[in-house]
């Protein structure tokens, strides 16, 4: 399928997909005669494994460290995220992340804490 329709059944834009694959998260994907990028499915679950992970916090650069392994998580089931304690696995960047959120909600609640008593 083209990238339109490989956007639109991952539920992203062409754009993101060129972004993914600039980034390294998405193969180069194989092209046509015509030389148009032509995805199949297993790209479209990797960019919606892709697209899940980000929604949760991972960033660009998480996911490209782990690259290699992005293919694991389109299985069904896919394995958890730090099984085996394979290297490589995504288990250290998932607990990088959790650290980095956790710091972030403990400096938001000391600001919200603040403001609260500015206010009363």
């Amino acid at each position: 399928m083209r990238i339109g329709e490989a956007a639109a059944a991952a539920g992203t834009t062409p754009r993101a997909l060129r972004f993914y694959e600039q980034r390294g998260l998405l193969p180069p994907p194989a092209r046509t005669a015509a030389g148009q990028r032509d995805y199949g499915p297993g790209e479209v679950a990797r960019v919606r494994v892709i697209r899940e992970l980000l929604a949760l916090g991972l960033t660009v650069e998480d996911l490209r460290t782990r690259a290699d392994r992005l293919h694991l998580l389109t299985e069904h089931p896919p394995p958890r995220c730090g099984s085996g304690g394979r290297p490589g696995a995504f288990g250290e960047v998932v607990a990088h992340r959790l650290a980095a959120i956790d710091a972030e909600i403990d400096r938001l609640t000391r600001l919200r804490d603040s403001l609260a008593r500015r206010a009363s």
